[in-house]
């Protein structure tokens, strides 16, 4: 049975829903186990992590360069010999690898357990190589990313579909007040028929909001002049700024709120979520708003499309289609509050049934346990 866990990830800066997976592990696990932590001490999650009462925190550095990866890596084997783990989970590429080349010959071999993120390709050699010596099982974080791994050299191992873990009493929809408050701090005087699309899945362009200001540009002005716009994440570049105000879009009625440390805030002020990006595997982002409430706006792009249902729960478009998305503009702005409303509802009772954190926990423990029994 799997006592002693170490956790591994990469990244050194915010880190995205990356970043709240594993926040989310250590909140639900930690007093069920001796939980530890190494990841970069410049990114979101070790400074996150450091805050949790009774999660041991370290610095953990993947590096590619082959003499700082040797002596990584060596750390590494030296603190697996020493620390006697039952379970190393790890998260990305370069902290897979480390663990798989310090636990090559040790007596005691902790099992590994890998969860896959991302949509991206899983046939490298490095891919083949992990799967052959470092892996024992995999999580895929939707169908889609099932189906990847079921298609490659992970097959050789279990692969458990383990969904994304969303609190609905943490992120639930908010009174008519709240949401005028919230509005008004994001937008100002708003007209009574403004529609509020909100996204927190970031600014990179990778994630398609550039697609829902350049869809909303093509509309009629009388109704382009009913969109607001709020995108929360790390300030966009003076480069894509200029973009945004090429598109002639009015002052306000698209803001950028920045990094916020609870997405509620943002999402209490918006009638719809949206999540239309190119690549993806699940999306926190999206799953928060629908649980906020709110109906959900996403495109096509791996599994997305899995979060809800086209038109009970929101609505899915083509992937980078602008004249598709337009279209589906018109026709939200053409629903009334009421029928908003009811899809937002649809979609928290969704939420609520498929992403629960009690089930996400409870299926994460299990894979831990029969990870040990394949050692």
């Amino acid at each position: 049975m799997a006592k002693k866990i170490l956790i591994t990830d990469i990244h050194h800066g915010n880190g995205g829903g990356h970043v709240t997976y594993i926040l989310s592990l250590l909140h639900g696990l930690k007093g069920h186990y001796d939980l530890t932590l190494a990841a970069p001490p410049t990114g979101r999650l070790y400074k996150h992590a450091q805050t949790i009462e009774g999660i041991r925190v370290l610095p953990g550095l993947y590096t590619s360069r082959p003499l700082p990866l040797i002596a990584e890596v060596r750390r590494l084997r030296r603190f697996l010999k020493h620390e006697l783990f039952d379970v190393v989970h790890v998260n990305g590429g370069a902290d897979h690898r480390h663990v798989m080349l310090a636990r090559l010959g040790l007596r005691h071999r902790p099992a590994i357990v890998w969860t896959k993120h991302n949509t991206n390709a899983v046939s490298s050699f490095g891919h083949r190589l992990r799967a052959a010596l470092g892996t024992d099982i995999s999580i895929a974080a939707s169908e889609f990313v099932g189906q990847q791994l079921l298609a490659s050299s992970y097959s050789r191992k279990p692969i458990e579909v383990i969904r994304n873990g969303i609190s609905p009493a943490f992120f639930c929809s908010v009174d008519s007040q709240e949401r005028y408050q919230a509005r008004q701090a994001l937008f100002g005087p708003l007209p009574d028929d403004a529609v509020v699309f909100g996204s927190t899945g970031g600014t990179d362009l990778d994630k398609g909001w550039m697609l829902l200001l350049q869809a909303a540009s093509t509309l009629p002005v009388e109704l382009r002049e009913r969109i607001r716009v709020v995108v929360a994440g790390d300030p966009p570049s003076e480069r894509v700024m200029a973009q945004v105000q090429e598109l002639g879009l009015q002052e306000r009625q698209v803001v950028f709120p920045g990094l916020v440390a609870d997405v509620r805030g943002i999402l209490s002020a918006c009638d719809v979520g949206f999540v239309l990006s190119y690549r993806e595997a699940s999306s926190y982002a999206c799953c928060e708003a629908m649980a906020m409430g709110l109906p959900a706006l996403v495109s096509d792009a791996g599994g997305l499309p899995e979060n809800l249902r086209d038109g009970i729960d929101g609505w899915v478009v083509p992937v980078g289609n602008v004249q598709a998305l337009a279209q589906r503009l018109r026709a939200i702005l053409d629903e009334s509050p009421a029928a908003l409303t009811a899809k937002g509802a649809s979609a928290r009772a969704r939420v609520e049934a498929l992403f629960s954190t009690r089930s996400f926990l409870e299926r994460t423990e299990q894979v831990y346990r029969a990870a040990c029994h394949n050692v």
